[in-house]
């Protein structure tokens, strides 16, 4: 069974979205629940929760092959949780409180494929503990897509947390689960734990995320800031000084 994990903050225009197409494109019976933690939401991204129900009459939003093959009668509970603000803290407390030995943490702009669920139980069945999917963004810039293609390598360079996490209960608590310094850059501080103990594989099939940050700042400022953040890491910079670099530039 996997437990899926959402830290959000002022996500009201994507969260209900993606809660209807997590149920529409699991198996759903491998799927224990749908934790959304939320950081100080300010929008009505908690409304938004804890209003989300399935129509009465499935037919609104699913033709009869998708309410088959979904099991929408063996649906996953939602639940909500109130967080400090910070991702790390948000995800661990989401991994707290969730009930299955399989954890999957999932940005709220990221869509994962069909039948994501399945996917990742294959993979754990394999004895591949930890892992993602293949990046797709929501943009047709080149670098975006050059970048999306590369995601399908193994190299640690093409790793983030837009590509999702999945991780066995086990492994993440024998790693100590995300490191609660790191207001930023915390997916790849997992990440880094997870290949230093080969324990990653990559899923052959693309999540879809939004480049809503590159829509914002532009792609090359993003990624000349992404960039330099992954080069101080790799010099020793700190928690602190990565974030003062992060909100002077990106914020």
């Amino acid at each position: 069974m996997i437990s899926i994990i959402i830290p959000v903050l002022n996500e009201v225009e994507t969260i209900k979205d993606l809660l209807f197409h997590l149920i529409d494109t699991a198996s759903l019976d491998s799927v224990s629940e749908i934790i959304v933690v939320d950081g100080g939401s300010t929008d009505g991204t908690q409304k938004e929760v804890n209003n989300f129900r399935l129509p009465r009459d499935p037919e609104t939003y699913f033709d009869s092959a998708q309410q088959a093959s979904s099991g929408l009668t063996n649906q996953p509970k939602v639940v909500l949780l109130d967080s400090p603000k910070g991702r790390a803290k948000q995800m661990n407390l989401g991994a707290k409180h969730a009930s299955a030995p399989i954890l999957y943490f999932l940005h709220a702009d990221s869509f994962p494929p069909q039948r994501y669920d399945k996917l990742i139980i294959d993979e754990v069945e394999k004895g591949n503990n930890a892992g993602c999917f293949r990046l797709k963004f929501d943009s047709n810039h080149w670098w975006l897509r050059l970048a999306s293609w590369l995601t399908q390598f193994s190299w640690r360079a093409c790793r983030g947390g837009d590509q999702s996490q999945f991780i066995t209960r086990a492994l993440f608590e024998e790693i100590g689960g995300f490191d609660e310094s790191y207001i930023i850059y915390e997916d790849n501080i997992l990440i880094n734990e997870l290949y230093a103990r080969k324990e990653f594989v990559v899923i052959n099939k693309k999540i879809k995320t939004s480049a809503r940050m590159y829509k914002k700042h532009g792609v090359w400022k993003v990624q000349y800031h992404f960039w330099t953040i992954y080069v101080k890491k790799w010099f020793g910079a700190s928690a602190e000084d990565m974030l003062a670099y992060y909100k002077k530039h990106l914020c």
